[in-house]
């Protein structure tokens, strides 16, 4: 396991960290801004005035170019599952290192990361390796429609799937063009997608099986996929009721339908992922960041018989794609390391370390008189700025005052030395422990009392 920063001492009250404002990342941002738009290639991690810029990370710690340490709970967008310069992964990626970065031929590396996924996860059968999660979407939209004869996909409402154009579909829309609750409109979410992706979209409303039932008699013989989520941050995560997963599994087999298993971020959720956890039985599911060990990665898995589809040994497989690092042997390296570090009982240690903050935080935002919450399961974490019950998407209100809200509670944790992102997404790892819960409250009755004051 990684190491651990926390055996001992008490949580201190917060010093607040005005490094954002600081000159040397003013500079920064004002540089990069001339060569990139917005300064930077990764639009979650832009927020007003300016982002922080790491220097260096240390186990579940960061340290900003201000020289600034934080506890880094954002941990690169949930993916380092075993926080930063993890020695057991940094040695075996150095190794590799020296024996090549990447080859046209397949490797070992490659292998044992596949065999490691199977024998864990009991839905697959086959994997096939990416570079990224939205990657393994798109290809995993594409298995669902090569093997069923279809085009239409379905998914729900607030679910987010990637940078692929037929996902990119309600996963941020608002109340003036979401429709009825019973029948969400599809809407686009990101400017340059093709018109008839709208069309092509069936958007479904997440814990509502009667409306599932009555979209799905009008409309399942088109699908070809259904994606879901099993613990879907923007969301809310809501947690799946009342069987809900298993009664997808049900619905879609009757029609025909692949289910989908998006677990690029709920697969941290335990040992087997968070279908093991929750239910649902997918016919595939999709992986990326925690199984990368830290570098790029993306795959897609499942039953044999639809990724035999990608099978070129007999001819043409029915279904092309590839990838010039697709299964590169540092990514896959990187990820070996990471999941052998991490037993089933360090996934427990995690949980217990999770409800313990989520539990104390409903205590914080109900003594300031703040509607909030931290929502999750397992080690995955998220501030959320409403005390209503989280059961989709439309749980969390849309309107300026709940999001001037999260923006104070964001900008107050980070100013009390935490990092989560600006939609509140945080994640445990394996470096930390008591220590670190603790301070999280601290820095959050801070960013609590903030906004109460504001």
């Amino acid at each position: 396991m990684g190491q651990r920063h926390s055996q001992g001492g008490v949580a201190t009250e917060p010093k607040p960290a005005a490094s954002s404002q600081a000159n040397g990342t003013a500079k920064l941002f004002e540089e990069s801004s001339r060569y990139m738009p917005g300064g930077t290639s990764r639009l979650h991690y832009y927020y007003q005035p300016y982002p922080i810029y790491a220097e260096s990370g240390n186990g579940c710690y960061l340290t900003d170019v201000e020289g600034v340490e934080r506890i880094d709970y954002l941990n690169n967008m949930t993916a380092l599952i075993h926080g930063h310069a993890n020695p057991g992964i940094n040695e075996a990626v150095i190794a590799q290192l020296q024996r090549g970065t990447a080859f046209s031929e397949p490797a070992e590396p490659e292998l044992r990361l596949a065999r490691l996924l199977v024998e864990r996860v009991p839905s697959l059968e086959k994997i096939r390796f990416a570079n990224s999660g939205t990657e393994a979407v798109m290809l995993a939209v594409k298995l669902a429609r090569a093997f069923t004869g279809r085009s239409r996909i379905a998914k729900f409402e607030g679910f987010y799937h990637g940078y692929y154009d037929y996902v990119q579909v309600s996963y941020s829309s608002q109340p003036d063009r979401w429709g009825p609750a019973t029948a969400p409109h599809s809407v686009a979410s990101s400017g340059g997608l093709a018109d008839s992706v709208e069309s092509d979209v069936l958007t479904l409303p997440f814990n509502d099986k009667e409306s599932v039932i009555r979209l799905l008699e009008q409309h399942g013989s088109e699908i070809a996929g259904l994606l879901y989520d099993p613990l879907c941050n923007r969301a809310g995560f809501p947690l799946p009721q009342d069987d809900f997963l298993s009664f997808l599994r049900e619905i879609t087999r009757d029609y025909g339908i692949v289910l989908i298993s998006d677990e690029v971020i709920s697969f941290r959720v335990s040992y087997a992922g968070g279908a093991a956890r929750f239910g649902g039985d997918p016919d595939l599911t999709v992986f990326g960041k925690i199984i990368g060990g830290g570098l790029p990665i993306g795959a897609v898995g499942g039953r044999a018989e639809i990724m035999a589809l990608l099978d070129p040994t007999e001819g043409p497989p029915a279904l092309a794609s590839g990838g010039t690092y697709s299964g590169n042997p540092l990514s896959a390296t990187a990820g070996y390391a990471a999941l052998t570090q991490i037993p089933p009982d360090e996934y427990a240690r995690l949980e217990v370390l999770g409800d313990d903050l989520r539990t104390r935080a409903k205590t914080v935002f109900a003594a300031a008189g703040v509607p909030g919450q931290v929502s999750g399961a397992g080690s995955l974490i998220l501030v959320v700025p409403t005390d209503a019950p989280i059961v989709n998407y439309r749980s969390i209100p849309k309107d300026p005052a709940t999001e001037a809200r999260m923006r104070g509670l964001h900008r107050g944790l980070m100013d009390a030395g935490i990092i989560v992102s600006k939609e509140g997404l945080g994640a445990l790892s394996t470096p930390m422990g008591q220590v670190e819960v603790d301070r999280f409250i601290v820095a959050l009755e801070h960013a609590v009392q903030q906004v109460a004051d504001a």
